[in-house]
């Protein structure tokens, strides 16, 4: 707990097992109430690993999607009673150490959404990010904050913590099961003009963290560009779009 706020953790996980436990031990477990993880369907002993650490464990019995794995992991960490609630990938590709730094901008009233950026100093290449996702990223974030006539220095890091007040308010359902999650509950709550903090984040690219595939990462990027014009049309008045209705 920190300032009062009940303080939970969710981790979406997919294949897992082999860094699940060094992840964990890395959460600063003095302020951190609740941890969640949400396997969906992994072929590998992902849940049992979560068990022996004693980890609140939900299983998918069949594979739903990224964005369907994290709408589990957020109703369930609202269920809980939780203030806050921050999504750390636990296939350590971020770092948890920068999770009271999270919670402290999220604690102190300046802020309803932190994304950790891999984007602010120079980590993500230094961290192994392949240069067609950095210059991928570089031109994706550049036409979002066009459109969405927003500020940030990426809009794709899968580390994010949002207060209770944002996740009721935001319409989770109506956001993709895939990957593209992501970026359309991002999309709402700028919309919602929600204010947004980022915090500097290193990054670590290795064989046993997820990432998406060339294929999927360009359907994810055409995703990016759809959830954008659809924005700026709803924005204008033009053509309405359920994703940002009321």
């Amino acid at each position: 707990m920190m300032n009062n706020k009940h303080i939970a953790i969710i981790l979406p996980a997919y294949n897992a097992a082999k860094t699940l436990r060094q992840t964990f031990e890395e959460i600063p477990h003095e302020i951190i109430d609740d941890i969640i993880l949400t396997d969906d369907a992994s072929k590998d002993n992902t849940v049992e690993v979560a068990r022996q650490l004693n980890i609140h464990t939900i299983i998918h019995q069949k594979n739903k999607g990224y964005g369907a794995n994290q709408k589990t992991c957020y109703d369930a960490a609202l269920k809980r009673g939780a203030d806050i609630v921050i999504m750390l990938h636990p296939d350590y590709q971020y770092s948890p150490k920068l999770l009271q730094s999270m919670i402290s901008m999220l604690t102190s009233g300046h802020y309803d959404v932190v994304i950790a950026s891999r984007i602010l100093g120079k980590g993500a290449l230094r961290g192994g990010m392949p240069l067609y996702k950095y210059v991928a990223n570089r031109i994706l974030t550049f036409i979002q904050n066009i459109l969405l006539n927003a500020k940030l220095s990426e809009y794709h890091t899968g580390y994010r913590g949002w207060t209770k007040e944002v996740l009721e308010d935001l319409s989770l359902d109506k956001c993709s099961d895939d990957f593209i999650f992501d970026n359309q509950m991002l999309a709402q709550a700028i919309f919602k003009n929600y204010r947004v903090g980022e915090i500097s984040c290193p990054t670590k690219y290795f064989k046993e963290a997820s990432s998406i595939n060339l294929k999927r990462s360009i359907i994810y990027g055409l995703g990016v560009l759809k959830t954008s014009i659809e924005y700026r049309l709803h924005k204008c008045g033009i053509i309405s779009n359920k994703l940002f209705e009321k």
